[in-house]
């Protein structure tokens, strides 16, 4: 099955301010290991993140590339790897395709795994736009309450969205699907 993992908040720390550098990327306790224990398991990873930072003029690809290198390593190290990285550079005013809640990132990762469909797919995330490109895609979905995703389960029991799977953090993800 592939994995798609939204990246701030569902694999790195994030509390709502942009990520800028390796130096402030921080993964959480435990996920680069769900990362390699889902690898290891069979089953392949991709990531879909919205980076509008990179539009902002906050920081720039090769910044961005040297996060996405980082967390490679660390997951390389212990026997997972991640099929593709798929992210948005764009603002949010800009009306691209792929910025999430859009299902562009999730075509692209699709397109570069030479996939039929994305049907049987799982797309993981904090937030309500990550839950919502994910079913646009036609993926089935799951809530972790790390990053924002505390915030966006209280908000799902006033605007439900359904097949909302919720766990409370990535490693616990893993250890339901392994089980």
């Amino acid at each position: 099955m592939l994995i798609i993992l939204d990246r701030d908040g569902v694999i790195n720390a994030y509390d709502g301010h942009y990520i800028c550098s390796v130096d402030e990327w921080h993964p959480l306790p435990g996920s680069i290991d769900a990362i390699a224990r889902l690898c290891q398991a069979g089953h392949r990873v991709a990531i879909a993140t919205n980076q509008s930072g990179i539009a902002r003029g906050l920081y720039d690809v090769p910044d961005l590339d040297a996060m996405h290198q980082r967390l490679n390593a660390l997951v390389s190290a212990i026997g997972g790897r991640i099929d593709f990285i798929a992210y948005c550079p764009h603002h949010p005013d800009d009306g691209c395709d792929c910025r999430k809640p859009k299902p562009g990132l999730l075509y692209a990762i699709q397109q570069a795994l030479a996939l039929p469909s994305l049907a049987g797919s799982l797309m993981v995330g904090d937030s309500r736009k990550d839950l919502e490109a994910g079913l646009a895609g036609g993926c089935n979905v799951a809530l972790v309450r790390t990053g924002n995703g505390r915030d966006t389960e209280t908000h799902l029991l006033k605007r439900p969205l359904a097949g909302v799977r919720v766990f409370d953090d990535l490693a616990a993800l893993v250890d339901d699907l392994i089980a």
